[in-house]
């Protein structure tokens, strides 16, 4: 009986895994294009990914167009070494996609190390059959106050 409810309850979890729709799979495969074009500084691929009207936000509260945000990415003036995505969510209705998550990173911003620690807010657009980042919004991560 043991083993079966172990049978039941894995078989649940599958179904919940393949819950994702294909357009959620489609656009948790942009933000990973996105993070590994960040990591390598990758300017043609941040050009694919990205919308001609992106709007990308700082935690700094810096907004930079998509130019400004490619150029530097790809300069290294941002420099992502690391880059961990976690609790990541997609929600997908029509042609546009948020996602949220929390990022973490080891950074070499024009050679200065650093470490970041982010709630994230992407809005994604489909075009055609691809999905591209269209607007980014960060903040920090407080940190507990020590009593």
């Amino acid at each position: 009986m043991k083993n079966f409810l172990t049978l039941i309850m894995f078989s649940s979890f599958l179904n919940i895994a393949e819950a994702q729709t294909k357009d959620e799979t489609a656009v948790a495969q942009a933000v990973e294009s996105l993070r590994k074009a960040m990591i390598d500084g990758d300017k043609a691929g941040l050009e694919k990914i990205t919308a001609p009207a992106l709007s990308y936000g700082h935690s700094s509260g810096t907004i930079e167009d998509r130019a400004t945000f490619i150029s530097n990415i790809s300069s290294g003036k941002s420099d992502f070494v690391t880059m961990d995505l976690t609790a990541q969510t997609i929600s997908v209705t029509g042609h546009t996609a948020i996602v949220r998550h929390t990022l973490s990173a080891q950074t070499n911003d024009s050679g200065k190390p650093g470490t970041v620690n982010l709630y994230v807010m992407l809005v994604w657009g489909k075009e055609g059959s691809q999905w591209k980042l269209i607007g980014r919004q960060a903040v920090k991560i407080p940190v507990p106050e020590n009593k």
